[in-house]
């Protein structure tokens, strides 16, 4: 990965659409949206939550083969956005026996990096370039967190609905 500034950013909101979910990531001064599949939405939003689960899930799999390599998620990297689609690196770290330590790079879904740095609490960054180059969807999250708000004032499920 080249030398570029890379900025901090924060998973604002996981908001399921017809086709999976948006992820909804940024800064104070801007955020934008990676759209995933339902499976790594609806596995980030169990990591956010801290459900335990019945059986390890994939993100989980991956979790303890690092663990049982000495190995631990530093940080998961938005580095390139190319035609509407995001690239990303996983930073992991490694200790052998000896007590060297070892960074490894690996090219994976933007999705699945941010699934594993949430799981592992390890921060999310984005590209300066990248971050420049996308849209901001700030005032499009505000708007979803103003219709989530008026729609849980005093609003009761009827029968036919099933609340979550």
């Amino acid at each position: 990965m080249s030398q570029q500034q890379v900025i901090p950013v924060q998973l604002k909101a996981v908001v399921p659409t017809a086709n999976g979910a948006a992820l909804f990531l940024g800064t104070d001064e801007k955020t934008f949206v990676i759209y995933v599949d339902a499976t790594v939405g609806h596995a980030i939003n169990m990591f956010l939550a801290g459900t335990q689960k019945e059986r390890p899930l994939t993100h989980d799999l991956m979790a303890h083969v690092l663990a049982a390599f000495g190995a631990k998620v530093e940080r998961a990297v938005i580095n390139d956005v190319k035609n509407s689609t995001f690239y990303a690196r996983l930073i992991v770290s490694a200790e052998n026996e000896l007590h060297q330590r070892k960074i490894i790079e690996l090219d994976a879904r933007p999705s699945d990096c941010i699934a594993m740095a949430i799981q592992q609490k390890a921060p999310i960054l984005v590209s300066r370039p990248v971050l420049d180059e996308v849209d901001d969807a700030s005032d499009a999250l505000k708007q979803l967190e103003e219709t989530r708000e008026q729609g849980a004032e005093g609003e009761t499920p009827g029968p036919e609905e099933n609340p979550e």
